[in-house]
């Protein structure tokens, strides 16, 4: 199993960035536009992401804990099926109003974790482009 763990400073309270996170439904489309073309709330904890490299994948929510600021999830189906995923998005205060944002995933096969892993670099930089300009 390959573990991928990545993590950024954002110039904004987590308050704010654990909306977006939190938003289940359109989260994903609106903390990474341009990147994420669609995100469709399918009832029941899941939901299918749409990434503009033509990437889509099913998620299942496993947990949203709004007084942690923690939101793990699983990608379980697309056209990017891994055998195992578990990922886990935690936003942490740091400094005054800054926000630590900390995204980190299991995943097997390992060869998942390459094309995964830069998926999130990217989306990390979209991320924080988005949020710091709101």
């Amino acid at each position: 199993m390959a573990s991928i763990s990545r993590e950024i400073l954002i110039d904004a309270a987590p308050a704010q960035v654990w909306a977006l996170v939190a938003d289940f439904a359109e989260g994903p489309v609106r903390m990474a536009p341009g990147l994420v073309t669609g995100s469709t709330d399918l009832g029941e904890g899941l939901r299918e992401v749409s990434f503009a490299h033509g990437t889509v994948v099913r998620e299942r929510l496993i947990t949203l804990d709004h007084e942690a600021r923690r939101f793990v999830y699983s990608v379980i189906g697309g056209t990017a099926t891994p055998l195992h995923d578990n990922a886990v998005m935690h936003v942490l205060p740091h400094g005054d109003n800054g926000t630590r944002f900390v995204w980190s995933r299991d995943i097997l096969p390992e060869a998942m974790a390459a094309p995964f892993a830069a998926t999130m670099d990217q989306a990390l930089i979209v991320i924080k482009k988005t949020i710091e300009s709101d």
